[in-house]
């Protein structure tokens, strides 16, 4: 039965019982713990189809009906359709939110409005009973809102977008060396200072053009409070970012002692204003690590982990560890006393240290620490956990040495990465990747065992925002590449040359209507729209295939 889901569910049947009629007398009813969800179907499909969905009984007829069912496994929905009404049951309360998204697809694009578009009339759905569950926990997206900052209502409406595909993990990137965009109360100048700057790169770093006025934004702690509960109510656990020890000029600029001072005058430095890998990078200093637990234990105030409130990985911690140049502690005679002092072997040593350092602070707080592959370096306590993104071999090592890893290698789910190989194509940046090569990654290595791949937690697609100065440029990067992903991280594929791409393509007919209908500025399949382009902007393409690592 052809029923324009996306990701696929794992079964369909036809039901031969009729079609559920929603109309204006159509009724809903919550078990207990479905509360939740029973105030998203009133406000989001009420408000789309003009229906009022009174609440009744269980046993009336004709309804939509919400219960756990402890048969089911976790996240896990049965949506049942027949002329009796619609019936939703899950193994938790995610589940049965889950499920009704599937029956919010099912009623047309129509449904995925903020209000009626005409006369308020009933809609027929036809019997049928639909099974289903994911195949990976973590199914994610992370977004940078640190080199393009993205209002917090940008935020609500992205958590939205992934609730609607089933994604149930938001990456949220809040700092680097272009922008700090999260409040933190004790030090106020990584607002007031550091999250803003003074001028912008316009496309690739080798681009001769820049946006002249200055750029910023910042998220108070109240916001932040506001996405993180938006999200939970949606099934979303939040994992914030604060990248450490590279990537950090922004808050070097706001606090010059974090900086290697004994190697540049970081009291001249600005939140930078270019794109790439900066040089500025904190120091390995006492005074450093008290500076950002300070930090972090605001943000563990911000980002709760209560069980019975806050979905599974809301207590993972995302601390970067990347891309961190070791020039200045090389240079450093401070940084080369603390080598010497700690009986380190070299800067590398010395940056594994700083991780280490956080991940027995986390850990003693009852959080876990994830952060790049690079942090594999120097060893992990045994709760961390790694985003594998230069490759495989990330997620290889930290698998065979006990540690969950989420998989996202940029070869195939970097969403900045270009679409196609068209001049149209704006500011095109590395390797192409089609929307069919993003529905053939495979998340879990193949030479990985049945018990390491166990370790895999799953995947999430990354979207760098350096050549993304709006959300309608974000939206041209992540659609309609993210329902591919949403597809990768719920649905049981088969091997990625099995996978049937023409049948995606063919259900993405009805997805494209949804998308229009929520407003998203998607990458048409026949190319960029005229104001979708950048022409005359820099991009940094590389040609042929990216390497498979």
């Amino acid at each position: 039965m052809d029923t324009g889901l996306i990701p696929a569910p794992l079964a369909v049947e036809g039901g031969g019982r009729g079609a559920f009629t929603l109309g204006v007398d159509t009724t809903l009813s919550a078990g207990p713990g479905t509360e939740g969800t029973e105030r998203w179907l009133r406000s989001t499909l009420g408000a789309a189809l003009g229906l009022p969905l009174r609440p009744a009984p269980q046993d009336v007829p004709g309804g939509v009906r919400l219960l756990l069912d402890d048969t089911l496994g976790a996240e896990a929905y049965r949506l049942d359709i027949g002329d009796a009404g619609a019936e939703i049951r899950g193994g938790d309360a995610a589940g049965v939110f889950w499920g009704a998204q599937t029956l919010r697809q099912l009623l047309g694009a129509d449904a995925f409005r903020r209000a009626p578009v005409g006369p308020v009339t009933s809609r027929e759905i036809a019997a049928r009973t639909i099974e289903d569950a994911p195949r990976f926990r973590w199914r994610g997206l992370m977004l940078d809102v640190a080199r393009h900052f993205m209002p917090k209502e940008g935020v609500l409406r992205y958590l939205d977008l992934l609730a609607a595909h089933k994604l149930n993990v938001f990456h949220f990137h809040l700092s680097d060396d272009q922008g700090w965009r999260v409040q933190i109360k004790r030090y106020p100048k990584l607002t007031e200072v550091g999250s803003w700057r003074a001028r912008t790169k316009f496309g690739h770093r080798a681009s001769p053009l820049w946006d002249d006025k200055p750029h910023g934004g910042f998220y108070t702690q109240d916001d932040i409070r506001e996405i993180v509960a938006y999200a939970a109510d949606r099934h979303i656990a939040v994992v914030p970012e604060i990248d450490i020890p590279g990537h950090s000029q922004a808050a070097i600029a706001a606090y010059p002692e974090l900086g290697n001072t004994d190697v540049v005058d970081t009291a001249s430095l600005a939140v930078w204003d270019n794109w790439g890998i900066a040089k500025n990078v904190l120091a390995p200093t006492e005074n450093t690590l008290r500076f950002y637990e300070g930090v972090f234990e605001e943000l563990l105030d911000l980002f709760p982990t209560d069980p019975a409130r806050f979905p599974e990985f809301s207590g993972f911690f995302h601390i970067g560890g990347d891309e961190c140049p070791k020039d200045q502690w090389k240079q450093s005679a401070t940084a080369q006393a603390r080598i010497k002092e700690l009986g380190l072997a070299d800067e590398n040593a010395l940056q594994s240290w700083i991780i280490r350092h956080f991940d027995n602070w986390l850990s003693e707080r009852g959080r876990r620490l994830i952060g790049w592959d690079e942090i594999l370096e120097g060893g992990l306590a045994p709760g961390a956990a790694v985003s594998s993104w230069r490759g495989y071999q990330g997620g290889v090592t930290a698998a065979r040495a006990g540690h969950d890893v989420v998989m996202c290698p940029e070869q195939h789910v970097y969403l900045d990465y270009r679409q196609a190989d068209g001049e149209d194509e704006p500011v095109p940046i590395a390797y192409v990747r089609t929307l069919e090569d993003v529905y053939r990654f495979e998340p879990v290595p193949s030479q990985l065992t049945e018990a390491e791949a166990r370790h895999v937690l799953g995947t999430q697609a990354n979207l760098w925002t350096e050549v993304m100065e709006d959300h309608a440029r974000v939206d041209y990067q992540a659609f309609p590449r993210l329902a591919a992903v949403a597809e990768v991280a719920w649905s049981r594929l088969p091997a990625p040359a099995e996978r049937d791409f023409a049948g995606f393509e063919h259900r993405m007919t009805d997805h494209y209507a949804r998308l229009d209908a929520l407003g998203v500025g998607y990458r048409p399949p026949s190319g960029p729209l005229p104001w979708q382009r950048r022409p005359g902007v820099l991009g940094r393409p590389i040609e042929g295939a990216p390497p498979n690592v």
